[in-house]
């Protein structure tokens, strides 16, 4: 079986013609051995985890940690922490991290390039405890200003920055940003949600003291993403939501707590997703991903160039790290009606400010048209695309 007849999705037809899904970087779609590894869960093994003796509960135990186990496998990770998905993620930071270690005078660097889930958080955090926020610039080379970060990390706690923009595919220069963080004395969060379905990380030796991503963006469930965590940094966390799984005991004078990863789990997890995730991991191990990601690159940049021949203005430069996504406009056809125009020969593309207006008031637009390339998506689906754009241009430009 081929690789793009392991998604059901894909085999469907949208006002009459056969998908062509370019709408990756929002979310993947999904292969049948996820949706059967779900189905099987809640049809053979359906119970609640850590909490009992009896067999369902015990498979329902194994699956769910199973996922933690290949997290940490895959991403050379010791401390993985399960979430509903980067947001979550973030935001744990922001309170269990955050809380307990930022005060009024502390300062936080960000990027205008932040995806929305790593502002609010420190923009909230900041009116909460008065620390300090500093927004690093983009280029007009759709790149950092390297020389404002070095400037903004005089005396900063902590440093933000997105691995690859969801916007322009850009990929930042994480190992020089974490080198110069570390000297400077900031810890560094990185968020790759547009990061790991595109590459492989080695945590430890990336150096990040955090990093966040999703399962649905490497074609796993939606609803369940990881943070992960330096071990020294691990310990200098505390608890923001208090439940059952993540105490040792509670009395009517208070709570002990887990020491490990189960005491940032509170509540019932996400069993079914992470079940579904680790048959997502699994099945990426089945190809090159190295592989994939440059091809993928090649039709982005041939995409990219072929808007332009049609007077687009691509924003982005598809480098050979870059993620393939490409976001464009045109002079005088409105982004929506462009994107109703494709969905109509079945073409699903995005648009708007793909939760990152900072970035987009930085580049004078208020949106773009967005198609992003996944692993499934081939250089006909791409042709087509461009053609589809061409006919466009043609009737209404």
């Amino acid at each position: 079986m081929g690789l793009r007849d392991q998604f059901p999705i894909l085999q469907r037809k949208v006002n009459g013609y056969p998908l062509v899904y370019l709408d990756n970087a929002a979310t993947t779609q999904k292969p049948q051995v996820v949706l059967d590894a779900m189905n099987d869960y809640y049809s053979q093994s359906n119970a609640n985890v850590h909490r009992a003796v009896h067999t369902l509960a015990g498979e329902a135990t194994e699956g769910y940690e199973s996922c933690r186990a290949k997290l940490k496998q895959r991403f050379n990770a010791s401390k993985v922490i399960i979430t509903s998905g980067t947001t979550e993620a973030i935001n744990l930071v922001a309170h269990a991290w955050g809380r307990a270690n930022l005060n009024k005078g502390d300062a936080i660097v960000l990027t205008e390039m932040e995806h929305h889930s790593d502002i609010v958080p420190w923009q909230m955090l900041a009116e909460e405890r008065g620390v300090e926020l500093r927004y690093v610039p983009v280029t007009q080379h759709f790149t950092l200003d390297m020389d404002a970060f070095e400037h903004a990390l005089d005396g900063a706690a902590l440093v933000c920055v997105v691995h690859t923009s969801n916007v322009l595919g850009v990929r930042n220069p994480l190992e020089d940003i974490i080198r110069l963080s570390h000297q400077a004395g900031a810890k560094v969060l990185v968020d790759a949600a547009q990061g790991v379905p595109h590459a492989t990380i080695d945590f430890e030796a990336f150096g990040a003291d955090f990093m966040a991503f999703s399962a649905h963006k490497m074609c796993g469930p939606t609803g369940i993403g990881a943070l992960l965590v330096e071990p020294s940094t691990f310990e200098t966390m505390q608890p923001f939501m208090g439940g059952g799984d993540m105490i040792e005991t509670v009395t009517t004078e208070g709570s002990t707590y887990q020491t490990n990863e189960h005491k940032f789990e509170a509540g019932t997890p996400r069993i079914a997703e992470a079940i579904g995730w680790t048959a997502a991991l699994e099945w990426m191990e089945s190809f090159d991903l190295d592989a994939e990601h440059d091809r993928l690159i090649s039709i982005a940049s041939w995409v990219a160039q072929c808007l332009r021949d049609v007077g687009m203005e691509v924003y982005g430069r598809h480098e050979a790290d870059d993620a393939a996504v490409v976001s464009f406009l045109h002079p005088t056809i409105n982004s929506e009606d462009m994107a109703h125009l494709l969905d109509a020969r079945g073409f699903a593309v995005r648009t708007g400010h793909h939760c990152a207006q900072p970035l987009l008031t930085r580049l004078g637009i208020s949106g773009t048209v967005r198609a992003s390339f996944y692993v499934y998506n081939t250089r006909e689906e791409a042709e087509g695309f461009v053609a589809e754009i061409r006919e466009i241009v043609e009737k209404f430009a």
